[in-house]
């Protein structure tokens, strides 16, 4: 059985987060409450089974008391009249270094998130500022101004309602704009619904260490050169003051993708969890931790183990249903969707399934429990797929010479690896951690994905559908549980403690443990306080990179940056 909840937090915060995103106002008669939106979801997933009855009863039990928050676009829109696709996430295709290839690839990214997905950029294919365009003459303008059309287009599309467009545009290191790119967020205000990555390269980092000259380079030609230090340097100190832009390890993301013999990564889906192919997407889901945990908080407390296998095991079937019903805003989505059949299973709750377990997050048992977690997943997830591939067939671009040759394919269990030799594999992608923020309030404010309890207790902002906010007390899950089943206590279990009390070296090493049993990525925002010291940010993202991780972000207490709500989940 689940975890005891505690008493819902006035409206509570729950409902109104299920009122304002997910409940079909516009249903016969209209949903009344969670019950009501898990059954819809639950019989539109199963419509594409052989057995619907018995799969509606399966996946609706897999979403009974939070067990598995599935991404909120499927929560919210399976099953109901409107036109919306059920994958959170997409990267677009190429933009192409012309006037006509840049608006097709704006209207493309606005048809897309019309109907609600979020959506990733690399416009590391344009020209740089300055330059000759090739067919007019004129004098190109560069990425970074176009970024701005983009913002726009986005604050267009979504101007109202509780829920805002997400944006992730990623930029090459060596592109001769680079600098304009990590700059471009100075300004109070600008570019407020994308979030900026930098395509980090492996000779970038061997030049930052040697000091060494790098040339900026466009179209095989090289503009100007600068020192690797210095650029470097530059990216740490915005993303110290600014929060942007992030890192991606862009070499790294490639070598360990399942699919490279098919495909070059080189954007992620805007919270950055899933680096994905032009036109990739994927639809999201989440093991909700704290459910699986039992006898919480006391000698007793347990990680139900096979009921988090089973639950994963249904997720991936669940997730691989979803996309036989998703509409997709465009056809060559569509295409790359049933090619890969990616999906993105993870967990969320981390950090309180943790406390209940009686480890403090910050501590070596803690992140061995954790990575015990996502290993029992990822082997759940893994075997699922491969037993739908024999129901159902391999994905389209399941290559048998290659695919179980993958580094990532090679670190499963034997007995899995033989399996996919013999029958292939349904999903060519199984495993993402996504920040989960909405739907993890909607699960009584469990703490999101992997990161550490971000407060026990403390007022919150939350957009409403007038596009105003919603301010309201809330209290960690966690936190309310112990309150609720030892009222009297006059004291907190030493493992029941905030992100404010964990350094930034202990929440990169927890992400650095769950790493190696992801084939996507994690979606991680290393937090900061206002006061630490000036640097520790190229220290931090230099510790990222040793500790092999495929990307990082940090928000520093502070930061002069924009306060605009991202709902990628």
């Amino acid at each position: 059985m689940p975890s005891p909840q505690p008493s819902p937090q006035p409206e509570g915060l729950s409902r109104f987060i299920w009122r304002t995103r997910y409940r079909d106002a516009a249903a016969s008669p209209p949903e009344s409450t969670i019950e009501d939106t898990w059954d819809r979801v639950a019989r539109s997933v199963a419509a594409v089974e052989r057995d619907p009855t018995h799969w509606q009863v399966r996946f609706r039990s897999l979403l009974e008391g939070f067990r598995f928050l599935p991404g909120g676009r499927i929560l919210a829109g399976a099953g109901v009249a409107r036109q919306v696709t059920l994958a959170n996430c997409f990267v677009m295709g190429p933009v192409d270094d012309s006037i006509t290839g840049i608006f097709e690839a704006l209207k493309e990214g606005a048809l897309t998130m019309q109907q609600g997905g979020g959506v990733g950029y690399d416009f590391s294919t344009l020209r740089p500022r300055g330059s000759q365009a090739r067919t007019t003459g004129m004098v190109a303008s560069g990425p970074v101004s176009f970024l701005h059309v983009w913002d726009a287009m986005c604050a267009t599309i979504l101007s109202t309602g509780a829920r805002r467009g997400a944006m992730m545009a990623t930029l090459r290191c060596d592109h001769p704009d680079i600098e304009e790119f990590i700059a471009a967020k100075r300004t109070p205000g600008a570019l407020s619904r994308f979030n900026l990555s930098v395509l980090v390269t492996d000779a970038f980092m061997k030049a930052v260490e040697q000091d060494a000259v790098w040339p900026l380079v466009f179209a095989d030609k090289e503009w100007s050169v600068v020192r690797a230090r210095y650029l470097w340097q530059s990216l740490c100190a915005n993303a110290e003051e600014f929060a942007e832009p992030g890192v991606l390890f862009i070499d790294r993301i490639n070598a360990e993708d399942n699919l490279a013999y098919a495909e070059h990564l080189s954007a992620t889906n805007p919270c950055a969890e899933e680096p994905l192919p032009p036109y990739g997407s994927c639809n999201l889901g989440s093991l909700n931790l704290p459910a699986f945990v039992r006898a919480p908080f006391t000698p007793a407390a347990r990680l139900d183990e096979d009921a988090l296998h089973d639950a994963a095991r249904v997720a991936v079937r669940f997730l691989d249903d979803v996309i036989e019903i998703s509409r997709f805003p465009l056809f060559r989505q569509r295409t790359e969707a049933i090619a890969t059949r990616r999906i993105g299973l993870g967990l969320t709750g981390l950090a309180d399934a943790l406390a209940m377990l009686g480890l403090r997050y910050d501590s070596l048992p803690a992140r061995d429990c954790a990575a015990g977690m996502m290993r029992a997943i990822r082997d759940a997830a893994y075997g699922s797929s491969v037993e739908l591939a024999r129901e159902r067939g391999p994905f389209q671009r399941f290559d048998g010479a290659q695919y179980p040759q993958r580094p990532f394919v090679r670190r499963l269990p034997q007995a899995i690896q033989i399996g996919i030799r013999h029958h292939g594999i349904r999903n060519s992608h199984l495993l993402a951690v996504a920040p989960a923020g909405t739907i993890s309030l909607l699960a009584d404010n469990v703490s999101t994905g992997i990161e550490p309890i971000f407060r026990l207790e403390g007022e919150r902002r939350v957009l409403d559908v007038d596009g105003g906010y919603h301010a309201c007390v809330v209290k960690d899950h966690a936190y309310s549980l112990w309150r609720a089943l030892r009222p009297d206590a006059g004291w907190l279990p030493e493992a029941l403690l905030d992100v404010a009390s964990v350094s930034w070296r202990n929440q990169l090493l927890m992400q650095a443990a769950l790493q190696p049993f992801i084939d996507g990525s994690i979606s991680k925002t290393v937090a900061l306080p206002g006061g630490i010291a000036h640097g520790a940010v190229e220290e931090i993202f230099h510790a990222a990179h040793e500790l092999r991780l495929k990307g990082c972000t940090v928000f520093r207490e502070g930061a002069h940056c924009c306060d605009a709500e991202r709902e990628a989940d």
